[in-house]
């Protein structure tokens, strides 16, 4: 990590956590960022659900909200960012404080309850992002449902409609524990529904983009194996594991008890463990991207290994900085080329 960026992290991790993110979305913003691009090598470069990646590691939703920053966030390496969720109408979210560090487990709890500008709004972000980096890392849209909405499976097709054309993927976000209810979507029936909604408006508008299925790390085996069925069943591009854990296992920290999700390193093992479940159901004919608790290239490598294609981080951005897709990218490039392996995909699954 570059001196000026460790100075940065330790004056906003002075400030509350909220703000502190503001202020660094702001410096990106304003061009205090790397600007050296998606990593790629022949070795990184790979194609997953019809999308090609620079390299398999990307920035997951939450760290761009409302599309501000997603040409910055690409030119510090990562493959792709994934901004949102998005709603189709504005939403505050929950009271503040509902964002907390976790220093001494490399952690983070929040409950922002799918705050943002609404899809009106970041429409013409993601089209004036698409315009001037277009064909420069790969930048996908987490989809939500306001709050209050009666039929929330409408409100993910409103979204997917509405920014259809000016992004890369979509992911039908089922999983964060901020909404009530939202986890609901999860069983079986309610899946089923969602998803026969979601792909047959995907039909509609052509087909072409991939949709993907964001799940929560808090299932049991008979849940996951109904989510890989009904995924497969209704052809999904790709499933993410995982979303944030309503766990509290170990926590050191003093707002261990805080509610909402938890991120970071103490997610890895419960996360990487349903990919791991993921991966054996399909067999490995559906894409997996793996995510939760990924903060360096060797917890990366272990994502792949488990059966991710790509992997995303967010939260370990907090303590190590933005540059850290860069230089995961990097380091896993650099794996491969001391270990004779000619392409990642060749590393997927190997430990299933």
């Amino acid at each position: 990590m570059h001196l000026i960026e460790r100075a940065g992290l330790r004056a906003l991790h002075c400030l509350d956590p909220e703000r502190a993110h503001g202020l660094a979305l702001s410096a990106l913003k304003a061009g205090f960022g790397p600007r050296g691009g998606p990593v790629t090598s022949p070795r990184l470069a790979i194609r997953i659900a019809g999308l090609n990646l620079p390299n398999p590691i990307g920035i997951a939703a939450g760290f761009d909200k409302n599309a501000e920053v997603i040409r910055p966030a690409l030119a510090a390496g990562p493959g792709f960012v994934e901004i949102g969720a998005v709603t189709p109408r504005p939403q505050p979210g929950n009271p503040r404080p509902r964002l907390f560090r976790l220093p001494e487990d490399r952690a983070a709890i929040n409950r922002f309850g799918f705050n943002n500008d609404g899809m009106a709004a970041v429409a013409p972000r993601l089209a004036a992002a698409r315009r001037v980096g277009r064909g420069a890392g790969v930048m996908g849209v987490n989809l939500g449902a306001n709050k209050e909405s009666e039929d929330k499976a409408q409100d993910y097709v409103t979204v997917l409609t509405a920014l259809w054309d000016h992004a890369d993927f979509f992911t039908v976000n089922v999983s964060s524990p901020n909404t009530e209810r939202l986890r609901d979507l999860q069983g079986r029936a309610a899946l089923d529904a969602l998803l026969t909604r979601v792909m047959a408006a995907k039909a509609d508008l052509g087909g072409a983009k991939p949709v993907f299925l964001k799940i929560a790390p808090d299932l049991a085996e008979a849940e996951i194996a109904d989510i890989a069925e009904l995924a497969l069943t209704h052809r999904v591009d790709a499933v993410i594991a995982t979303n944030t854990t309503l766990a509290r296992d170990g926590l050191a920290s003093r707002h261990r008890d805080q509610a909402g999700g938890l991120s970071g390193e103490p997610l890895f093992e419960r996360s990487t463990a349903v990919l791991r479940q993921l991966y054996r159901r399909t067999e490995g004919k559906l894409p997996l991207i793996g995510v939760g608790g990924v903060g360096s290239v060797e917890q990366a490598i272990a994502k792949i290994r488990a059966g991710a294609s790509a992997v995303q981080l967010y939260t370990a951005m907090i303590y190590r900085g933005i540059s850290l897709p860069g230089r995961i990218a990097r380091g896993l490039d650099a794996i491969m080329v001391r270990d004779g392996i000619f392409h990642i995909s060749e590393m997927v699954g190997l430990d299933i």
